[in-house]
Order: structure tokens, then sequence, then C-alpha cells
């Protein structure tokens, strides 16, 4: 597809691959639509060790149609329609996950579920998500332009948080979360959450 859409799975595969993702890992794509990550992840990881989620399984098969260069290498049940954020048949081997761009569409509280529910992976060593961030409480109501010229909303999306909610958050349900300071495309802003215990 090129543009953005290859230049996002690239940004995605260099902050996995800086958190230390190798090819014996077990990533799990939250929000995979179709599969920027997953064409370049696929050829990296060990064969059936690349999962992927998406409110819309279409996208994702319509993703490994087009743009793996051998479908067979992503079996059909590692694609998963998963809409709450609940990973319904994910397998309980999963060691890193992320949801890059997933959040600024949704809600705050779909985050919050998206934590406590990831608590179900006992080997999980990484979550990395990205959102957008208002500097401060006081233009946190307001529509707020990012770095990149996008602008977020408290009420609408794309959505942006405060930091602290996001790290608070975090604590509530069992992680801890830090703030990296990669450049990310649109003015995104990356965290990576670790178990807290």
């Amino acid at each position: 597809m090129g543009g953005r859409w290859d230049e996002t799975g690239r940004a995605q595969m260099a902050v996995l691959l800086e958190a230390g993702l190798k090819p014996h890992h077990f990533l799990l794509d939250i929000g995979a639509g179709s599969l920027r990550l997953g064409c370049k992840a696929l050829d990296y990881l060990d064969p059936g060790h690349y999962w992927a989620t998406d409110a819309s399984r279409e996208i994702m098969l319509a993703g490994r149609a087009v743009e793996l260069a051998d479908p067979s290498r992503l079996p059909l049940d590692h694609l998963i329609l998963d809409r709450d954020f609940t990973f319904p048949g994910v397998p309980p081997v999963i060691t890193h996950a992320i949801a890059f761009a997933v959040f600024p569409h949704l809600r705050i509280a779909r985050l919050r579920a998206a934590l406590t529910n990831m608590r179900a992976f006992p080997l999980l060593e990484k979550l990395l998500f990205t959102v957008f961030l208002t500097p401060d409480l006081t233009l946190a109501a307001l529509p707020f332009r990012q770095r990149d010229g996008v602008v977020t909303h408290d009420q609408k999306a794309p959505y942006h948080l405060l930091a602290e909610d996001i790290e608070q958050i975090a604590v509530d349900t069992g992680w801890s979360a830090h703030r990296s300071g990669t450049m990310l495309p649109r003015g995104q802003v990356l965290f990576t959450a670790t178990p807290a215990n």
C-alpha cells in the first residue's frame, strides 16, 4: 500500500525490536487491520508466533490475501475477531503485544479494559501502545494540535489523554507504564507497560 501504511508498519516493527522482540517470542498485534505490521513481523518471527486481533476480521483476511507474499505462513485461526479487548482464542503463550494507533480512536475506558484483560497472559513481558497526549489539564478539554498537525479532542476521536491518567490506569490494572521519547507518525506517543508484579 505504501505511504503512511508502510511507514507505520516500519515504525511498529522498529519499536518492537527496540523493546527486545526476538524471533522466538510470541507477538499479539492488537488492532492489526490489514496487517501493516503483520507483513513485516511474519518474516521476522518463528513460524506460528504471530497472532492478530481486530474489530474487523474481514480487513485482516484481506490483508492476509493481498499483503503477504505467502499467506499460508499465517494460519487463519491466528486472525481473531475481537471488538471488546477480551482476546478470545488467543493462547497464553503471548510474550509481547502491541496496540499501535488503536486507542486514539477509543474512549479511555477501552484502554482500561485492554490493560485489565491483558493480565490474563502469564508470559507477557511487554505491552506497547500509542496515544495522543495533551500537555496539561488546562488544555485537556480543548482541541489540541499535535506536532504533526493532527487535531485531537477530549470528547471525540481522535482523543487525547493526560500522561498521568495513563500512568494511573496502568497502576490500577497491575502494570507499570513508561513513556518513550521515540518520535512516532502523526505525533503519537508510545507507552510500554510491563507487569507490576
